[in-house]
């Protein structure tokens, strides 16, 4: 019986990552609505446990996180140019992304974990230089309006 259990276990454990997606998001010098230096998509929804695949479709890009725009727990990720990057999960809240050769262009995307938008404003205050913290900004806005009423986890007036 022991033995069952343990086998049991061990398979189901086996098998927990299956659960888990791998989101691509493709770095780009323009989209098909003619924007210049993006990743597509900008706004990623993810759940703990999920993968995210930063690819280089175009070159010239990289793909990190900023160091003072992550949850709690969650480690920083930084990508070389040219470079596929992944990033694991661990941690709900926003994750703001951006490419460091064109941020200032506005080369910036926002993850969005469990719907929780907790550390918005950590988010919003982060040094993203040029366009980038204006479209950081209207991501923010743009994963507040679009949360789901009984998902939202963001503290009252924040």
């Amino acid at each position: 019986m022991r033995r069952t259990l343990m086998a049991a276990t061990l398979i189901f454990a086996a098998g927990a990552p299956a659960f888990a997606d791998v989101i691509e998001v493709e770095m780009l010098n323009r989209n098909d609505d003619g924007e210049r230096m993006v990743f597509s998509p900008e706004l990623i929804r993810a759940e703990v446990g999920d993968t995210i695949r930063f690819v280089p479709t175009d070159k010239s890009h990289n793909a990190q996180s900023v160091s003072d725009a992550l949850p709690d727990g969650q480690e920083p990720f930084r990508g070389g140019v040219n470079q596929e990057v992944e990033f694991v999960v661990t941690e709900t809240g926003l994750t703001a992304v951006v490419c460091l050769p064109h941020q200032a262009m506005g080369m910036v995307a926002l993850v969005v974990v469990g719907n929780d938008l907790s550390n918005a404003e950590q988010v919003l205050e982060a040094r993203i230089p040029g366009k980038g913290g204006d479209k950081i900004a209207a991501l923010v806005e743009e994963a507040r309006a679009t949360v789901p009423v009984e998902a939202d986890v963001e503290a009252p007036n924040s």
